[in-house]
């Protein structure tokens, strides 16, 4: 079955796992899923993660954080940008999720980045997901 949204797909494992409690969530591989973790890891919502080839696929282990009451750290991540409905913004105009103590994950011109280094930077982009 083919998935017509796999950067939903990734944050819908994503959440679904923690909830569950799970230690650790297994992805298939792309470019772009491989930043959005990496931005996920240096923002603290992550434990760790690394690529492994499984039975001949690339995916991406992807080990959980959670408190000390095994509560997630991830208590919510949203898909903004959807292949039916696009969303892009500007710098000045850049969403800020949970009065700046979520992140907001932006594909520019300069590669995927969260929101506060593309308003350093002065680029916008395509909203990609929120994460808090």
């Amino acid at each position: 079955m083919s998935v017509s949204d796999p950067i939903a797909d990734m944050l819908t494992k994503i959440r679904n796992a923690g909830m569950a409690r799970h230690e650790k969530v297994d992805i298939p591989t792309s470019k772009l899923k491989l930043e959005i973790v990496k931005i996920l890891k240096t923002e603290g919502y992550i434990k760790n993660f690394k690529k492994i080839n499984q039975d001949g696929a690339n995916t991406i282990r992807i080990f959980l954080k959670y408190d000390e009451q095994t509560n997630p750290v991830i208590h919510g991540i949203e898909k903004i940008s959807k292949p039916g409905r696009r969303v892009y913004t500007g710098y000045k105009n850049m969403p800020r999720v949970f009065n700046g103590f979520g992140t907001t994950i932006v594909s520019t011109s300069i590669g995927v980045t969260t929101g506060k280094k593309a308003v350093e930077k002065k680029v916008g982009g395509e909203i990609i997901c929120t994460v808090w």
